[in-house]
Order: C-alpha cells, then sequence, then structure tokens
C-alpha cells in the first residue's frame, strides 16, 4: 500500500499522509486549514521492509483505511522551564 506524505506549510514537523497523492477529499477541512498549502515530501510504500520512523506502518495503514488520512504531530518536548528548574533542584543537591 503507497500513501503520500506531505509536510505543513504552517507547522513545523507536521506531516500529513493520505492515500492517493493530492487526495486530500477526506481530510476535514477545518484541518486543512490549519495544517497550511500541503507540500509533497515523498511516496512511501507501507507495505515494504522500510519502517516509519516515529510511527508504525500498521497504524498508519489502519488510519488511512478507516479515515482516508493520518495527521502526525511533532513530538512533545518538555517545557525549557521545566527542564531548567529541573537543574536548579539537582545542582542545589550536591
Amino acid at each position: 500500500m503507497l500513501c503520500a506524505i506531505y509536510k505543513s506549510s504552517k507547522k513545523n514537523e507536521t506531516y500529513l499522509y493520505v492515500e492517493k497523492r493530492d487526495d486530500f477529499s477526506r481530510v476535514p477541512e477545518p484541518l486543512l486549514a490549519t495544517f497550511g498549502k500541503p507540500q509533497f515530501v515523498m511516496l512511501f510504500n507501507l507495505a515494504g521492509d522500510k519502517q516509519l520512523v516515529r510511527i508504525g506502518n500498521e497504524k498508519v495503514k489502519s488510519a488511512l483505511t478507516e479515515q482516508g488520512f493520518y495527521l502526525q504531530l511533532p513530538p512533545k518536548t518538555e517545557s525549557l522551564l521545566v527542564q531548567h528548574r529541573a537543574a536548579l533542584k539537582g545542582a542545589g543537591d550536591e
């Protein structure tokens, strides 16, 4: 099963997977408005040996079959303030 992968023109590290290249008919309009103009990245064979980096191929295949698209959001990053406080707390333990 091939899918087309697009990156968002508005949101960094956000990708949209669809069943066919340039076919966004099953993607909700509000999502497309937030996503911005999709920028084509590549076609990917979900049935091949190669695995996607952040998500399992089977999860994407399932989402494409059920809803016609898969939205990959950027990984959650810990707040810099939380990191800073933890570093300060750790420095006080010495």
